[in-house]
């Protein structure tokens, strides 16, 4: 652990119940409501986001939105905006510039920021947290919960400590003691599955994760378990990264009604496929791998992998292999009610990368494997 004048100042940003709290703001008579923000609760859909007073009835975020609807009959749902939240967004990262150039956005409204440097000359990364907790309400009347510590890894734990409209600061003199008393479930990586099997080895917060060797942690998490022997000693090297590029992007739709006819499936593919090349488009990034997902009526689900003989960028490249996959599936019997894609391995996209003509694209794609993955 560093310390002194080397050590760094990181806020963890991160918005609260960001999509629910537009929603209130922009219309007056949700405020003090339960909120949720996604599907139809008499369809298909799933809860993208729920304000706070929808949260207190154990309403949650991927949950489908027919059960929230059964859990908070009372519950206001309201379709999702995105082009509003986006623009928002904007807003919010305009604030974060303010203060330093150094910001790494999460997502829409999340983001790392380091102030050891600032552009306020300001010494306390505590005061400029307040601060601009503040002007993020000012201007945006929204609230925002912040962490601050001298690390990525602790910054972010920090700011969901307390929330909504929180402040957490933790110093290298209290991290052990924060971490500890932490719940596993709270570390980045560990979803439901590791939590359980964390907790039948005896592990629920981090100081019992720490009684644990280096060795012992990689046999159990494989790389992940090597992170997290340093996070939870309070070390975290990971530099704010204002480049950062998304590993993967990706849309999905629950279907109204379940198809199991390929024709009726290649349109909604269609869409789904520009609006994931117009993101790569506006980002300046190429993709090497494309995932095709289905979901049938029974809630099974699978997944198609391929990586790409060469980088794609446009709804007509992405689709030529969607098609090419969906071509070698066996539907037969099976009723469709989701369908998505992603694309992953991105990076920029580079003038010189070699177009295939259409010869050499069917011939790389004889030889191209895709990889199954059934759930």
């Amino acid at each position: 652990m560093k310390d002194g004048a080397n050590m760094r100042k990181i806020i963890h940003v991160d918005m609260d119940a960001f999509f629910a709290s537009v929603e209130q703001r922009e219309n007056p008579q949700y405020r003090g409501k339960p909120i949720v923000v996604g599907g139809d609760p008499y369809g298909r859909g799933v809860v993208a986001t729920c304000s706070y007073e929808a949260r207190q009835f154990g309403i949650h975020s991927a949950m489908p939105a027919k059960r929230a609807h059964q859990l908070c009959p009372q519950a206001i749902f309201v379709r999702p905006r995105m082009k509003l939240y986006k623009e928002i967004s904007l807003e919010l990262m305009d604030i974060f510039y303010f203060y330093t150039n150094l910001v790494e956005p999460l997502s829409v409204d999340e983001a790392y920021l380091d102030v050891t440097d600032n552009k306020k000359n300001m010494k306390s990364a505590t005061l400029i947290a307040k601060e601009m907790k503040s002007v993020i309400h000012r201007r945006l009347r929204l609230t925002a919960s912040a962490g601050v510590s001298y690390n990525k890894f602790i910054a972010k734990l920090a700011s969901g400590y307390q929330k909504p409209d929180g402040l957490t600061v933790v110093t290298p003199a209290q991290a052990m003691a924060f971490i500890d008393r932490m719940p596993v479930r709270k570390f980045a990586g560990i979803g439901q599955v590791t939590e359980k099997q964390l907790k039948d080895l005896g592990i629920h917060k981090g100081v019992e994760l720490r009684e644990w060797s280096l060795q012992q942690l990689v046999e159990l998490l494989g790389k992940r378990g090597e992170i997290l022997y340093h996070q939870i000693r309070g070390e975290d090297n990971r530099q704010v990264n204002p480049k950062r590029v998304r590993k993967s992007i990706g849309k999905e739709t629950t279907l109204n009604e379940d198809i199991g006819v390929r024709s009726e499936m290649i349109p909604i593919l269609e869409e789904l496929a520009q609006q994931v090349a117009t993101y790569l488009q506006d980002k300046q990034l190429v993709a090497r791998v494309l995932v095709l997902k289905m979901k049938f009526h029974d809630f099974k689900q699978i997944t198609r992998r391929l990586t790409l003989p060469t980088p794609i960028h446009t709804s007509s490249q992405i689709m030529k292999y969607i098609l090419f996959m969906l071509e070698r599936m066996n539907l037969e019997g099976k009723q469709v009610r989701l369908l998505g894609m992603s694309v992953a391995n991105l990076t920029d996209n580079e003038p010189h990368i070699k177009q295939l003509s259409l010869f050499e694209e069917e011939d790389e794609m004889m030889h191209t494997q895709i990889e199954d993955r059934d759930v």
